[in-house]
């Protein structure tokens, strides 16, 4: 069994660290490098009080970092972030909160209103680089995901055209999370946005990223595991954001456990496709209550999210965790966590 040292850098996001950006409450906070090498995170609903709830409300928000201070004892240094030649953070895709569409929209009836677009993931392909979010009614009501692209190192970004309902495949695509194999395929574990639900395993081609038909899932028929058969769970449970990551050489999954009140860092000797039924588990962060909180040790209220930070190594794995005390709309913010892994 390994070992897991745990400790707090910093928070990421909120008052003293965020202000410049027009950012005091704010959560999520997926990373990538950028094709120049910024680290480049995204987060979800922002306001520019630190309550969440308060004035100038967008998401998505993006923060530019300086990677090479992810290992810093620090934490992460914020350098810019995206939307115009201004400090403070804009939306990045262009939508208005609380609106109805029109019409029809992938078969949804007109009236159909968009409270925000959360995003779950990124990743860098090439010299492109893509963001899947998902547009909501409410938290855990999703009306359709979909993929945008930027082609200025995540500065501004484009809607691809490429959206699936929030039906497909029984709602179990809706959150996701993505990473490039050596082989050239991006693979995808996703899961619904309910926190109810387990995960299923995909992949496509990276050149056909774009092109839905290109997708396939990895399935159990006729007694065995394979791509191309209809997806079917690879780990049962109920859970919420997701992080897959080559560190180093390595595949890893981070994932908020939401069944068990947890972040957990999976490592996944076998890539992608190890069965994860089986696989070891590393828990981060155990939720708790607000009355036992100890963020030196991993004990955090509230938490969720757990994205693994461009930097890291096998041995030393860092997450931003988020949190959100619903009752008084603070903290609302994103935090920087730093576990030391041993044999």
């Amino acid at each position: 069994m390994r070992t897991l040292e745990v400790t707090k850098l910093r928070d990421l996001t909120g008052p003293g660290h965020t202000d410049d950006y027009g950012i005091g409450g704010t959560d999520l906070g997926a990373a990538a490098l950028a094709p120049d090498g910024r680290l480049v995170a995204v987060f979800g609903d922002t306001f520019e009080s630190k309550q969440a709830g308060g004035p100038g409300w967008r998401s998505p928000v993006i923060l530019f970092g300086d990677p090479a201070t992810v290992r810093d004892e620090g934490g992460v240094r914020w350098t810019g972030s995206a939307g115009g030649d201004h400090p403070y953070a804009e939306q990045v895709v262009s939508y208005r909160h609380n609106a109805r569409i029109g019409g029809r929209f992938g078969g949804l009836v007109g009236g159909t209103r968009i409270t925000t677009q959360l995003p779950t993931d990124l990743i860098t392909v090439g010299d492109e680089m893509y963001l899947h979010v998902m547009a909501c009614e409410g938290l855990g009501n999703v009306h359709w995901t979909e993929i945008h692209r930027s082609r200025d190192n995540g500065v501004t970004w484009e809607s691809t055209g490429l959206s699936w309902p929030g039906g497909h495949l029984g709602g179990l695509f809706q959150m996701l999370t993505w990473e490039l194999g050596p082989d050239g395929y991006v693979y995808a574990l996703t899961t619904g946005f309910q926190r109810d639900k387990p995960l299923l395993l995909h992949r496509v081609p990276a050149d056909q990223l774009l092109d839905a038909a290109a997708w396939e899932g990895w399935g159990f028929a006729d007694g065995a595991w394979a791509w191309g058969n209809p997806p079917t769970p690879v780990l049962p449970g109920a859970f919420g954001e997701l992080s897959l990551r080559r560190v180093g050489d390595q595949w890893w999954l981070a994932l908020f456990d939401a069944g068990n009140y947890r972040i957990d860092l999976i490592p996944m000797p076998q890539g992608p496709t190890t069965d994860l039924t089986t696989a070891e588990r590393l828990t981060v962060i155990a939720g708790c209550g607000w009355g036992d909180e100890d963020h030196g040790c991993g004990r955090v209220a509230q938490c969720y999210g757990g994205y693994i930070l461009p930097g890291s190594t096998p041995d030393e794995i860092h997450l931003v965790v988020s949190q959100w005390h619903t009752a008084d709309n603070w903290p609302y913010r994103a935090m920087h966590f730093r576990a030391r892994i041993g044999a």
